[in-house]
């Protein structure tokens, strides 16, 4: 067997066999394989490395997964092959919670492609250049209303500066809603023609970078929120 077929294979621990590394039971035995060499958690659904996807196909090809993977149907067979149900079971719950929610299928998209979000330690504490103008008149705002709380004053001084404070950050988070939107379509068209990595690279540049802006924003507007819990 040649080391390039072996990349792209996994091996039957009860017969020996190789099988592809999307399916899940060995062609030649019909063993369910252990979770071993195996693709990502979008073709271990049987979906496209696509961002807009079926929700209606991943349904369906999850409980389909699931009721094949289940221990209850392992029950008398081999140790090997009841822990390899379960092992499948428990990473086939962890794509479809990663794949049913479109931020969490992004941030799963660019650690597959190699870029993930936050990898350089960058995600959490960083200011995004594009949001310099934002944190600084928020931070101003509530230095301010610290202040006046520090000074006792009452509740409805204070809020209705935060809530006018939280206005153009929610603006911000909406139009990122929508620039990924758009940059998502842009990655499905990429993946239907079959563009290469230096096509696909540009695309996944901005995708991180957006990404990177809204969780900074999303901690932005918690922060608002405790202050006004405060």
């Amino acid at each position: 067997m040649s080391s390039e077929t072996t990349h792209t294979l996994q091996v039957c621990r009860s017969c020996g066999g190789g099988a592809p590394l999307d399916v899940h039971f060995c062609p030649q035995c019909t063993k369910i394989l252990t979770l071993g060499r195996h693709g990502d958690f979008f073709s271990y659904l049987g979906l496209p490395r696509k961002l807009a996807l079926d929700t209606a196909q991943l349904e369906q090809n999850f409980r389909t997964l699931s009721r094949q993977f289940h221990p209850d149907y392992f029950y008398n067979a081999t140790p090997a092959e009841r822990r390899a149900s379960l092992e499948r079971s428990s990473y086939l719950n962890d794509a479809y919670r990663t794949l049913r929610q479109p931020t969490s299928r992004i941030e799963y998209l660019l650690t597959v492609e190699g870029m993930p979000v936050g990898g350089d330690g960058a995600g959490g504490t960083q200011v995004p250049a594009s949001l310099l103008e934002e944190v600084f008149a928020l931070n101003e705002e509530l230095d301010e209303v610290r202040e006046m709380r520090g000074g006792g004053a009452a509740a409805e001084q204070w809020k209705p500066r935060l809530e006018r404070a939280r206005r153009p950050i929610e603006a911000r988070r909406d139009a990122h809603a929508a620039e990924l939107q758009a940059l998502s379509a842009e990655w499905d068209a990429l993946v239907e023609r079959g563009a290469g990595p230096d096509d696909r690279r540009p695309v996944l540049a901005a995708l991180r970078e957006r990404m990177l802006e809204r969780n900074y924003i999303n901690n932005l507007l918690a922060g608002i929120e405790r202050e006004l819990a405060g």
